[in-house]
């Protein structure tokens, strides 16, 4: 039997939980972005959880910054960062607000609107990739900094949505260290905080923290 996923928006409380809780609670859940060329949806398939002050890894450890100023705003909004001089990634803010914690937006399924993604995504080899890994899914939806602080549980026309789509059964969720953070997948897998699909095309490959070298 096919399931029809829920087109209704994801409220605020959804958000306003515990980052480890809203995680997990995220895959399967349907993206909306809408743009002047045309809507493109799609659904996730992995994340991953950063907790703000407790948590190194997080942008948000050492306190706010203009950089970081939505992590520490109300919950549902957009945080998106760039990264290496190049890339964008987006994040979905959640806990108390003045409490920083957000979930990276790690990949996902393009299941509307793909032919605008493959125009954003030359480099895909198929459209498995269009969206998988953080940087790939931001540009194949055309998320930038101008999207940073975007309410995602407004009312009325917004560029990004949440809706409730489908969740995933405990049973197929799989968790692990992070991708690229230090501290994550070292003895006893500090921060288990990656959440994914299992067995889902879409989910991108794990790759472990590299310490960068002090040139001489």
């Amino acid at each position: 039997m096919i399931v029809t996923p829920d087109r209704t928006p994801l409220p605020r409380n959804f958000f306003d939980r515990p980052v480890l809780e809203v995680a997990p609670d995220l895959l399967g859940r349907v993206l909306v972005r809408t743009t002047p060329d045309g809507p493109i949806t799609l659904r996730l398939t992995e994340v991953e959880a950063y907790d703000g002050p407790n948590d190194p890894g997080s942008h948000a450890y050492r306190g706010r910054t203009p950089r970081n100023d939505v992590m520490f705003g109300p919950p549902g909004h957009v945080y998106v960062y760039f990264t290496y001089g190049m890339w964008h990634c987006m994040n979905l803010v959640c806990g108390p607000d003045g409490q920083a914690s957000a979930v990276l937006l790690r990949a996902g399924e393009i299941v509307e609107g793909a032919e605008l993604a493959r125009k954003r995504r030359l480099s895909a080899r198929n459209d498995k990739e269009l969206a998988k890994g953080p940087a790939r899914l931001a540009t194949a939806l055309g998320v930038d900094r101008a999207l940073d602080g975007t309410d995602a549980c407004a009312t009325g026309e917004t560029p990004l949505r949440i809706l409730a789509g489908t969740p995933i059964p405990s049973d197929q969720v799989r968790s692990g260290p992070r991708t690229g953070v230090a501290g994550d997948g070292g003895n006893g897998d500090v921060h288990p905080w990656r959440y994914w699909i299992a067995n889902d095309p879409t989910v991108s490959p794990y790759r472990a923290h590299v310490p960068r070298r002090r040139r001489s």
